[in-house]
């Protein structure tokens, strides 16, 4: 008989990890990636063009497509294309590797494209390809100002860029403006600090904070808010040395909201537009879920996250969005366009265009090329 328990007991413990999905194969993921991109980039060609979106029009170089050439840089890191540096090249160029408000901009939106800018400069140092962008994060750190951060969406824009001046050139500095305005993000926004360390999530800004709730009077979490956040700490990691100051601060968050996410993840695999209600306009959305997938990923490579528990989510969500969203043309479903909140750019689906769908790849392409390392 105490055979037969033990026997029910392995049979208990050993059966989630039999059930559980396994990561796609390297080149099913690739196939998705350069398919995902080669539709975006033929329906693209003229980088330097305006975006007409459904409320106004933007030039090339703000945050949507700074956001798509992250992720195109890291697919060309992971799978080197000839092509994929030259429409990283001629977009730089196009824009005189310039900033959508100029070098004296503090919007972490324009200077998002300053993450790129520098890779690029740093494969060949031409002057002009950084100039602009280090005169604009020069101006923020002689500036005593540190409040500029109101959004959440703002550190992954901006705070990567102070992290890759502060290696190139060596310099604290930039290390220590950049925790600065971080610090009065987490902390002093809004009430008290747009972070509630007691659920390891993010609110979008001031207007979330309680008192509002969601129709479930939950504490309301945007999904690609928190998602932001992720890949800003993620990357900030990635790119300090690991004796940069204030780097235990951005893994201990990192961790916090990494272990908030695992009991939010649905049984499809994806995460709720609204992370802790599902009639807050919940449902399948591809960027949040991405994002949070290349924080996983990356936490898993680098051995921060065990393995055992964060692989199996890994897997469920990255099958889950080459099952659901990735159209046999490249074209991506279940992007929520751009807004601040769960009921923005709703409803989605499998076919809805979102208004701008640069960003949507660029997290895909963040995801699947850290997943592809595994």
């Amino acid at each position: 008989m105490r055979d037969f328990y033990k026997a029910i007991l392995l049979l208990i413990i050993t059966t989630p990890i039999v059930l559980a999905q396994k990561l796609p194969k390297r080149k099913e993921l690739l196939k998705a990636m350069t398919t995902a991109n080669a539709y975006f980039m033929n329906k693209w060609p003229e980088v330097g063009k305006p975006i007409v979106g459904k409320d106004r029009t933007r030039p090339s170089n703000i945050w949507t497509r700074g956001v798509y050439y992250e992720g195109l840089m890291a697919l060309y890191q992971l799978h080197p294309q000839k092509e994929y540096l030259e429409y990283a090249l001629s977009w730089g160029e196009a824009h005189k590797w310039g900033l959508r408000n100029g070098i004296t901009t503090r919007n972490g939106d324009d200077q998002c494209c300053g993450q790129t800018y520098i890779d690029l400069y740093l494969m060949d140092k031409k002057e002009e390809r950084i100039r602009d962008i280090k005169a604009s994060m020069d101006n923020m750190v002689n500036s005593p100002k540190e409040d500029d951060w109101w959004w959440v969406d703002a550190l992954q824009m901006a705070m990567p860029v102070f992290a890759k001046l502060g290696v190139l050139y060596n310099d604290n500095r930039y290390y220590e403006k950049m925790y600065q305005m971080y610090m009065f993000t987490k902390t002093h926004h809004g009430d008290k600090g747009l972070y509630n360390p007691a659920e390891g999530l993010w609110w979008r800004d001031k207007d979330f904070d309680p008192p509002y709730k969601t129709p479930k009077g939950n504490n309301c979490y945007w999904s690609r808010g928190n998602g932001w956040v992720v890949a800003a700490l993620v990357r900030v990691l990635d790119i300090m040395p690991k004796n940069a100051p204030h780097r235990d601060e951005y893994q201990k968050t990192y961790l916090e909201m990494m272990h908030a996410l695992v009991p939010l993840q649905r049984s499809d695999g994806f995460w709720n537009v609204s992370l802790t209600d599902e009639d807050d306009f919940g449902g399948k959305e591809l960027t949040g879920t991405a994002l949070f997938v290349y924080g996983m990923a990356w936490g898993i490579r680098t051995g921060l996250l065990e393995k055992k528990i964060y692989l199996p989510i890994v897997a469920k969500a990255t099958n889950a969005m080459l099952k659901d969203c990735v159209h046999p043309s490249g074209f991506l479903g279940w992007v929520q366009g751009t807004g601040k909140e769960p009921k923005d750019g709703q409803p989605l689906s499998y076919d809805k265009q979102p208004d701008y769908e640069d960003f949507g790849l660029g997290c895909f392409l963040l995801a699947g090329t850290e997943v592809a390392k595994l």
